[in-house]
């Protein structure tokens, strides 16, 4: 039996950090475990974006290639990277890198 201390992330229990002995430690639990689920909530959204996002980045490269012009445009990625790294600082750059790789088609089955 899992400890009360945990919750489950799909199913499967989870530690919540939260020592057995701290005072309010019951409290605590339901908070963190409120907490996750709504981040998981969240991570569920940004995943439909993502999708959303390669898809529309699928329809202009393949409008961009019709009229026989380039797959990509490294100018527009630059502006993307330059806006992430404004608002979120370098590691938002690299999750700008992460996005316009899956957004170039470098999605799960990419090595």
């Amino acid at each position: 039996m899992p400890s009360p201390l945990a919750h489950s992330v799909i199913g499967v229990p989870v530690d919540t950090g939260v020592p057995a002995d701290a005072p309010g430690a019951a409290n605590a639990v339901v908070a963190v475990g409120r907490h996750r689920a709504r981040i998981d909530e969240i991570d569920r959204q940004l995943i439909g974006l993502i999708e959303q996002r390669m898809a529309l980045s699928s329809q202009v490269q393949a409008t961009r290639m019709s009229t026989g012009g380039p797959a990509l445009a490294p100018a527009r990625e630059t502006q993307i990277i330059s806006h992430y790294r404004a608002t979120l600082g370098d590691i938002g750059a690299e999750a700008a890198l992460l996005i316009l790789r899956l957004s170039r088609g470098g999605g799960a089955d990419e090595q």
